[in-house]
């Protein structure tokens, strides 16, 4: 049995950083990994396809670890890094893009994910796990934004 939860986040900041140099750093996905916490292995799979395997989160009787693969995709020109999920690779399906936008003095930058996450926990769990699968994946991802927005100089 498994519970499927499905994830929907966007996110708008912006940067005192270049939009070159935001580029460089989010079509890097090494790199960009690096700012994301809890990320317990990046594994390059090649042709810009990357696997995610997370920290494994809850207690030692529950535990939940996210593991996704995606293939990602940068445009210099159109100032756009996107990813699209990799059947077959771990328990959950995530796509998304980053969207970076040249202000002259600052750099905008538009964030949006969709993702399912499969747990192998029976049915009648789903009212507990949905909550906090989704609240694990929030805070992870406003704690990714935080460090990038550190590493771009703060906002703008």
């Amino acid at each position: 049995m498994s519970v499927t939860v499905s994830i929907d986040l966007g996110y708008e900041f912006e940067v005192k950083a270049s939009a070159k140099d935001v580029f460089d750093v989010l079509s890097d996905v090494p790199t960009s990994a690096s700012f994301f916490p809890k990320v317990n292995k990046l594994v390059d799979l090649g042709d810009n396809v990357y696997r995610w395997e997370m920290e494994k989160v809850g207690t030692s009787q529950v535990n939940i670890q996210t593991i996704y693969a995606s293939k990602y995709v940068s445009n210099r020109a159109k100032g756009t890094v996107v990813w699209t999920p990799v059947k077959g690779e771990g328990n959950a399906l995530v796509s998304g893009s980053w969207n970076i936008t040249d202000n002259k003095k600052s750099t905008h930058v538009v964030l949006k994910i969709d993702g399912e996450v499969t747990v192998g926990l029976p049915a009648l769990m789903k009212m507990i796990v949905v909550p906090v699968v989704e609240g694990e994946f929030e805070k992870l991802v406003d704690k990714y934004i935080a460090n990038l927005i550190k590493k771009f100089g703060g906002e703008a």
